[in-house]
């Protein structure tokens, strides 16, 4: 779950594991994959670092390692 803020500023949790599209138009859409949309306030790069956060604290993506960039093969 993560938590964003609509345009108003009421916060919300939403289960990320539903999340099919983040665009910017030029406010951050957020697409589930149910088609219902949420416009927040936080950037596009603010909710991918959010939903990535997410991910990996509930194992779904690799834990980066102190030190080590993402861009090293």
């Amino acid at each position: 779950m993560i938590k964003v803020t609509r345009l108003n500023g009421k916060a919300f949790v939403l289960n990320a594991v539903f999340i099919e599209v983040i665009e910017s138009f030029p406010d951050t859409t957020i697409t589930l994959t149910n088609g219902r949309k949420y416009v927040v306030k936080e950037s596009e790069e603010a909710v991918v670092k959010l939903v990535k956060d997410f991910y990996q604290s509930v194992s779904l993506l690799g834990h980066q390692h102190v030190g080590e960039d993402e861009d090293e093969e």
